[in-house]
């Protein structure tokens, strides 16, 4: 499902016009990066937890010459579903 799809469910469920269901999840995931760009987690009881994981440094290599190259440490996004989003997919 693309976002224009998932934009148009949403509309049809909620009765609104896409219009309005497009600025919804805008701000939504809007809301979402930023609350992971303060580092906070963000959890929906049933669906799952929002969170930012410390990546450390690490030694990679170049897969073209396979020279030893080192990768910077980084923030990453993480996504722990919840045991209702869970029960519903099995």
């Amino acid at each position: 499902m693309k976002k224009a799809d998932f934009i148009k469910a949403v509309a049809e469920q909620a009765e609104v016009s896409q219009t309005t269901a497009t600025a919804c999840f805008d701000a939504m995931i809007g809301t979402i990066t930023g609350c992971l760009k303060d580092e906070d987690s963000l959890s929906f009881i049933g669906f799952g937890t929002f969170s930012v994981k410390k990546r450390a440094a690490r030694k990679g290599r170049n897969p073209r010459t396979g020279e030893t190259i080192q990768i910077k440490a980084a923030n990453v996004p993480s996504f722990k579903a919840g045991k209702a989003l869970k029960e519903a997919l099995n």
